[in-house]
């Protein structure tokens, strides 16, 4: 560990102290590790309120309003509106005046995450399980085509079987063929979860390993600062 200056040192002695304490969880919930935990919500909190401050308030409001011509002044009128009349929900006498804020917001959200969802999961999947069937596209390359060929297959098939599982009906019998199919897309489903929760183990024991070995580096460095 190469620490040269007296800034180097204080963050890594602070990192250490922090990660010490939030081990202290092992040992049981205590004082220590829910002081680390709200210290640590609270800066992010702040750096997030810094971020949007700088990145969004300050250049898309602010300047325009002080600094920018008669059109973008009048151009800010409306977020500014919006933005004081959506601080009166923190008041439960003026909490009325921020609800149709308030509900434009909730919209302009379900409106963005549907059209993430099907713009940017759905039609994504849908082309990209078309493209592995693409008979020019695989001769072009230096893959099998039998292999890709099959391979694409099996993907388009695991793609419909699991939207089969979400086929919502009424409170009626399904065929047997249905059902069969819903099994297994719930299967498939099953198998997804299970790579993604092996992937979210894998990166938290990665980043438990560097933690114990910068803990380790530390301790070597606090023993002999030379090395």
């Amino acid at each position: 560990m190469n620490l040269t200056d007296w800034g180097s040192i204080l963050g890594a002695f602070t990192g250490f102290i922090l990660t010490l304490l939030i081990f202290s969880y092992l040992l049981g919930d205590n004082v220590l590790f829910r002081f680390t935990v709200h210290l640590f919500v609270g800066v992010a909190a702040a750096f997030m309120a810094a971020v949007a401050i700088y990145s969004v308030v300050w250049p898309r409001l602010v300047e325009p309003i002080f600094f920018g011509l008669q059109f973008e002044r009048l151009l800010t009128l409306v977020p500014l509106v919006l933005s004081v009349l959506l601080l009166t929900k923190a008041s439960p006498r003026f909490s009325s005046l921020g609800t149709p804020v308030m509900a434009f917001l909730v919209g302009v959200g379900a409106a963005t995450a549907i059209g993430g969802a099907i713009f940017g999961t759905l039609f994504p999947q849908v082309q990209a399980s078309i493209n592995l069937l693409d008979v020019q596209a695989i001769s072009t390359s230096d893959k099998s085509m039998d292999w890709e060929l099959f391979n694409g297959a099996i993907i388009l098939l695991a793609t419909v079987l699991t939207l089969a599982y979400f086929h919502f009906y009424v409170r009626t019998p399904r065929p047997v063929w249905i059902q069969s199919l819903t099994m297994v897309g719930k299967i498939i489903i099953a198998i997804a979860l299970g790579v993604i929760f092996a992937g979210v183990y894998s990166a938290a024991l990665t980043a438990l390993v560097e933690r114990l070995s910068s803990l380790v580096t530390f301790l070597f460095w606090l023993i002999n600062p030379a090395a």
